[in-house]
């Protein structure tokens, strides 16, 4: 009932007509208000009633009685949150306060991790957790979470083990490095490394490399948290081996490279490659090290993609150290793996950092999953989910329009315009920036609704469809869909 409405009911007509001072007629007005609002609010059945309901018994034996109370209050307090606003439809029947609280259940009750189709046409999506485990990844993983593993455990000693151990044979094989050891993610790499070598001392880095990672995570301030005085060298768009020569002292604790993968400068450029760095090293006997980022096993350019630096050819080029991450290109769990000589290996282990920053053992099992497959497989494109998304040729995709395209159709109707058309993919996670992937997207059109509106249907769906939106069409990309009844939108939860 509107304001108005109300007001009518309960005012007597001859009072309001004949109501001349307006402060008189407000107060009367709110005085109703407050009598209806009162009188809702008293409607509302009290939690001891609702718990006696049949409708909730379902309910308490599938969740702690505790649990739906807390659901019941919540539900109930919404509902005076409505009622005290003045809403006009809101309704206090018992079997709908109810059904609400079923609903909250159902909705809070569930992981707030939600499986969703990646029709983005961006493979390692940060926001979407980046890469997918393979089945061996994800097999050794339930093996580690159901059952007793050797972690720490030497059985050919009978004695405590080193957790590393478990991936070190793999990526010292893969690698060609002397040692390796993984902590977490790539930034706690690098900031461990930084810490262990040369906190207190200079860090010497080109002034071109000081990229900002995700998350606003800059390399200096990276480089402050680890003890290391930052000393840039050279500019934004040159830098020579004369400037790391010149700034070398006897503060001077690293030379650091950092592989600038989530952006390029192009045109009047230059930098320094890690030989000459290395060599320049050597000489004044100070360590070299270089952050990957991205870090790939494997030359991608054999698969027909761009090339990347591979972590054994700068292992190769005499770097001390070199980190990477572990769900990037590598397309294995989130980790910073460290790999390089065994003297400054060792001094990364014994630094307490390293305990804080040391992965659980899921991750250490899905990574190693990855590894074998690395050194193991002869199917490793499709084996791999990350390569096989990134390297998907088009007539794959093609088959997969095809199959989908005519049920997307007939769920969404004759007044939806649905085209099969040519797109542009992205790598993702900063890797390769500049490079996009040839794909193909089913784009889909309305005459009266937005690319955004289309978008929210698909969003909305149980499971959640996202895909981007270009103008006023939303673009489904096939790079990374490989059942077709996956891109048709169920009923939302």
């Amino acid at each position: 009932m509107s304001l108005l409405a109300l007001v009518k009911a309960t005012i007597p007509l001859s009072q309001l007509q004949g109501a001349r001072c307006y402060a008189k007629v407000l107060s009367i007005m709110k005085s109703a208000v407050n009598d209806a609002t009162s009188a809702q609010l008293r409607t509302l059945p009290s939690i001891e009633k609702l718990l006696k309901s049949t409708m909730l018994v379902p309910a308490l034996q599938c969740y702690r009685h505790a649990y739906v109370v807390e659901s019941a209050r919540a539900v109930l307090a919404e509902t005076r949150r409505e009622i005290l606003s003045g809403s006009e439809t809101i309704a206090v029947e018992e079997e709908v306060i109810l059904r609400r609280i079923v609903g909250h259940l159902h909705k809070t009750g569930r992981s707030p991790l939600r499986s969703v189709i990646n029709a983005t046409g961006t493979v390692l999506h940060t926001n979407l957790g980046r890469a997918l485990l393979a089945k061996a990844a994800v097999d050794e993983v339930v093996r580690a979470a159901t059952s007793p593993v050797t972690l720490e455990y030497a059985l050919d000693e009978g004695g405590r083990g080193d957790r590393d151990q478990i991936v070190e044979d793999d990526l010292l094989a893969l690698t060609g490095a002397e040692a390796a050891t993984v902590v977490n993610n790539n930034a706690a790499a690098v900031l461990l490394a930084l810490n262990s070598i040369a906190e207190g001392k200079e860090g010497i880095v080109s002034r071109g490399e000081l990229i900002e990672i995700g998350g606003s995570f800059r390399i200096p301030d990276v480089m402050r948290k680890s003890g290391v005085v930052l000393r840039e060298v050279g500019t934004t768009n040159r830098t020579h081996l004369h400037d790391y020569a010149d700034a070398i002292n006897l503060h001077t604790g690293v030379l650091l490279k950092v592989h600038p993968s989530n952006y390029r400068i192009v045109g009047f450029t230059s930098g320094v490659a890690l030989e000459d760095l290395v060599t320049l090293g050597a000489a004044q006997q100070v360590p070299v090290m270089e952050d990957l980022g991205a870090g790939a096993l494997i030359d991608l350019s054999e698969y027909g993609l761009p090339k990347e630096p591979v972590v054994a050819e700068r292992v190769a080029a005499g770097a001390d150290l070199v980190t990477f991450s572990g769900d990037k290109l590598l397309g294995g769990p989130q980790a910073g793996i460290i790999v390089g000589r065994k003297e400054w290996i060792a001094r990364i282990k014994k630094n307490p950092l390293k305990r804080a920053l040391r992965p659980d053992k899921l991750t250490l099992a899905a990574l190693s999953g990855t590894l074998r497959l690395y050194r193991q497989s002869p199917h490793l494109l499709a084996d791999l989910p990350t390569l096989r998304w990134l390297t998907r040729p088009r007539a794959e995709m093609d088959a997969m329009a095809a199959l989908a395209l005519p049920l997307l159709q007939a769920h969404l109707g004759a007044e939806f315009l649905l085209t099969v058309e040519d797109a542009a993919a992205q790598i993702g996670s900063g890797a390769l920036p500049e490079e996009d992937l040839p794909s193909r997207a089913i784009v889909i059109r309305h005459p009266s609704l937005s690319g955004g509106a289309i978008e929210r249907q698909f969003r909305v769906a149980n499971p959640p469809i996202l895909g981007r939106i270009r103008g006023d069409a939303f673009l489904l990309d096939l790079r990374g869909i490989f059942v077709a009844e996956d891109l048709v939108p169920n009923a939302s939860e």
